[in-house]
């Protein structure tokens, strides 16, 4: 009978302890979800989310659509995506001037209405890169009445100025408490467009600057963008010299390189602690040129930490929208997806498709990043 009694207090005291493992082992489970739901929204609080498209010019064979339908027209199937960002950055790839006086005789020269300042602000736009191949085609005085429309929009500016200085000044942005700093360097043609210390024009790509303005401005901001303006038209693969100033710029302090130029889409790069957009490709762009493709990039930041990157793809073939980019959808996006997937091979990027756009998790590229 005592036997007995033993065996039944041992029994319920074995349950008893089974029941208080899994309820402290639930505690212990509850209390790890809230702190790590505390932790995944005290990170969003300090996040920036910066959307990056590529060539912008308002005007060329647009100009049709432009004046029948206003110049927010390009941006209708877009500006909801846009204005979702905390910075939305873009390449204005044009002077916005009503100027008649070009600065030199060239195949293509390019300018953008003024009214087409307030629609890129409307569109959501906060900031703009100036250095680029056409941002001087109507020279100095096409450039003043630029940064004069932008300043009057509220929309900064970076990369071109009446001097070197000018050009090379960084505009920043203050979001949530947080400092966001933008540099931008041309470097491509013509070198007539370089800024000196004396004249106006855009900011040169040259090593040296590059190295000295993302260290002096890095400690000063929370997140530093850095865009280039490169390549050749149409090219597919980035360069080396793309590759080698990409990684100065983040070797230097930089935590996001985006490029533009080509007029198609080019590799994306995981680099230490930085991401690299080689080329977005075009997105608002007033002519038929070959480019059926281009992304707009959604990157988000914790103070220089990367949290997260989407590519959203992008169908800018005018023929089809007429000058109004939209968004792929289904298996056309899927297939632009796979091609920045190709391209980029050669960086171990690693890129999981959900709902047609292409998601850079952090994971996943730490992970592709230390296997190189």
């Amino acid at each position: 009978m005592i036997h007995l009694r033993y065996k039944t207090l041992r029994a319920g005291g074995y349950d008893s302890l089974k029941i208080n493992i899994y309820r402290f082992l639930t505690i212990c489970c509850l209390c790890f979800l809230i702190v790590a739901q505390a932790a995944a929204s005290e990170g969003d609080e300090d996040a920036v989310t910066i959307l990056a498209v590529g060539d912008v010019y308002i005007g060329g064979s647009a100009e049709f659509y432009l004046k029948k339908n206003g110049y927010s027209y390009p941006f209708r199937e877009t500006e909801n995506i846009i204005r979702n960002s905390d910075i939305a950055l873009a390449n204005l790839e044009a002077p916005l001037t009503d100027s008649v006086n070009v600065l030199m005789e060239k195949k293509f020269v390019l300018k953008t209405a003024p009214a087409a300042a307030s629609a890129i602000k409307a569109a959501g736009f906060d900031v703009v890169t100036l250095a680029n191949n056409h941002i001087m085609d109507y020279g100095a005085n096409g450039l003043k009445d630029t940064i004069d429309l932008l300043d009057k929009a509220g929309i900064r500016h970076t990369g071109a100025g009446q001097d070197l200085k000018e050009a090379r000044t960084p505009a920043i942005l203050n979001i949530k408490g947080i400092r966001v700093a933008f540099l931008a360097y041309s470097n491509v043609f013509p070198e007539e467009f370089y800024a000196t210390e004396n004249s106006a024009g855009t900011a040169q790509g040259l090593y040296e600057h590059i190295k000295a303005d993302i260290k002096n401005i890095s400690k000063h901001v929370d997140i530093l963008v850095v865009s280039f303006h490169w390549s050749e038209e149409l090219a597919r693969h980035p360069k080396e010299y793309q590759i080698r100033l990409a990684h100065l710029a983040i070797d230097s302090g930089a935590d996001l390189i985006v490029g533009h130029h080509p007029h198609v889409i080019q590799g994306v790069e995981r680099y230490k602690d930085g991401i690299v957009f080689y080329s977005l490709g075009n997105f608002a762009f007033g002519s038929f040129s070959q480019a059926p493709e281009g992304i707009m990039a959604i990157v988000k930041l914790n103070k220089g930490k990367l949290i997260s990157a989407e590519i959203i793809p992008l169908n800018v073939n005018n023929k089809e929208v007429l000058f109004q980019p939209k968004p792929l959808q289904g298996e056309k996006a899927v297939s632009v997806i796979d091609d920045i997937r190709d391209i980029s091979s050669r960086f171990g990027l690693i890129l999981t498709v959900k709902e047609g756009k292409g998601l850079l998790l952090p994971g996943e590229m730490e992970a592709a990043a230390n296997s190189q």
